[in-house]
């Protein structure tokens, strides 16, 4: 008998999950080093990888919305395999979730160091001038706009 269409699906999102957790890993290690560069890959690859979900879910999700009785028009069997995927693909998307949250927040982290670092930057720089003034007076302009 040929594979359940459904059951296939399933079978692709599982390992589209799985591929995205492996890229989550990626993710983290890059937003730690900062590198930038090979995170934008990554994110162009998870992306790739979310468009192929999307077009699974239009398969699985008229299953999913009437779950119950599709479980009872497939083999038991099979049936046992469909909700192994299921709560496999539930527990990967939650870890990807997790890691994207700690991502999300290490970079907003970064920002915030980021913006402290150009103002205290800003903060020297007016410094040094108002120094620069005290020591040696107001700088004279060398274009004369008379002629």
């Amino acid at each position: 008998m040929a594979e359940h269409p459904v059951i296939a699906a399933l079978e692709e999102q599982v390992a589209c999950y799985r591929k995205l957790a492996r890229l989550a890993e990626a993710q983290r290690e890059h937003v730690q080093q900062s590198h930038m560069e090979a995170l934008l890959g990554v994110l162009k690859n998870r992306q790739e990888i979310l468009d192929q979900l999307a077009r699974l879910e239009l398969i699985v999700s008229p299953a999913k919305r009437r779950w119950s009785d599709f479980l009872g028009e497939i083999e038991i069997d099979v049936r046992a395999r469909a909700e192994q995927m299921v709560a496999e693909t539930r527990r990967l998307l939650e870890q990807i979730m997790a890691s994207d949250r700690t991502d999300a927040l290490a970079l907003e982290q970064r920002k915030l160091n980021l913006g402290k670092e150009i103002k205290q930057a800003a903060g020297a720089r007016q410094i040094n001038r108002n120094y620069a003034v005290a020591a040696y007076g107001q700088r004279q302009s060398r274009v004369n706009i008379k002629q």
